[in-house]
């Protein structure tokens, strides 16, 4: 399970270290293999899941009918542009260039943990949907029912 956040530099080379408090859990979780991806929902993410967590998210997605352009639409964001990676032996892995410059990520991200899986946002991205409020008309009966 991964939970909490970590401010991220990302070297020269495209690599981010994992921080040392998941690395564990990825290794146990994952096998050592995160897959890269888009965030479909959100500009400014990345998804990294754990390998297993990926192949039957990846199943589910393509069993969708392509007759449907939003379902085409997250099969190309999700299993079109995944990624697998593996960290190296100091707990770096190398994220694409091209996912990178779509996301807007340039040396400093925020790495999330997000339970199943993980989210890369960019550092202005993230900053503005930490500052995001949700109001009355937000919230739904499911979150009405939270004691936060």
């Amino acid at each position: 399970m991964f939970q909490g956040e970590s401010a991220i530099t990302i070297d020269d080379k495209g690599r981010l270290a994992i921080p040392t408090a998941f690395r564990d859990a990825v290794a146990d979780m994952a096998g050592n293999r995160l897959v890269v991806t888009y965030n479909p929902f959100e500009s400014g993410c990345l998804y990294l899941y754990p390998q297993p967590a990926w192949e039957r998210l990846r199943e589910q997605v393509n069993q969708l009918s392509q007759a449907k352009s939003t379902n085409r639409t997250l099969q190309l964001k999700l299993v079109g542009a995944a990624t697998f990676v593996e960290p190296d032996g100091s707990g770096r892995i190398s994220i694409p260039a091209s996912h990178r410059k779509a996301v807007g990520i340039e040396r400093k991200a925020v790495l999330v943990g997000m339970g199943g899986k993980f989210e890369l946002w960019s550092e202005q991205a993230h900053l503005a949907q930490i500052q995001k409020t949700l109001g009355d008309s937000d919230m739904g009966e499911d979150l009405l029912e939270l004691a936060l």
